[in-house]
């Protein structure tokens, strides 16, 4: 069958518009960028669940030099906070920090409030960013009610960003 030549690049666009869009469907950060020093509000973007499996905990573990993190409690979701103690402590509204949040954990309390597969959502923090610029990665596990991925791979010599299989999400501070 002989197609006119528009028609199969109409097609081959549509086919490779499909076939990049599960490349991108990961856990990303609403706004890419942010300036040194401000106060970042981070919004995760959940688009999908593991293999049609629903989402039951999204954890994110925040970067080093990301400081004061306060998650957004979410209707139905469990919310916890680990906190480590700091190797350099910092002052803070007159007040010496020495002890900070590493990781925030969502998780869905009831099976009903699990986020389908075929739905999307947003876990919400603010935190304040490190002074000096550079790129943020931040390092999500989701786990599913089968299954789990991790959105944990950063570039590195000999693996370029466009080649991970599960980015973490990134954040450029300039």
């Amino acid at each position: 069958m002989n197609m006119p030549m528009n028609i199969r690049r109409l097609s081959l666009c549509a086919a490779l518009a499909v076939a990049s869009s599960g490349a991108l469907a990961h856990v990303t950060l609403e706004q890419p960028q942010a300036a040194p020093g401000a106060r970042y509000k981070a919004v995760l973007k959940v688009t999908h669940g593991c293999s049609g499996s629903p989402t039951v905990v999204v954890d994110v573990t925040l970067p080093p030099g990301v400081r004061s993190a306060r998650p957004m409690p979410k209707a139905g979701w469990k919310l916890e906070v680990l906190r480590e103690p700091l190797a350099q402590p910092y002052q803070s509204h007159g007040r010496t920090i020495t002890e900070d949040a590493t990781r925030i954990r969502w998780t869905a309390r009831t099976p009903d409030d699990a986020l389908a597969s075929a739905h999307y959502d947003e876990f919400v923090l603010v935190a304040s960013l490190p002074e000096q610029p550079g790129t943020l990665y931040w390092p999500v596990t989701q786990l599913c009610e089968r299954g789990r991925l991790d959105w944990t791979e950063v570039p590195g010599p000999g693996r370029p960003f466009d080649v991970l299989t599960a980015p973490a999400a990134v954040l450029e501070v300039r």
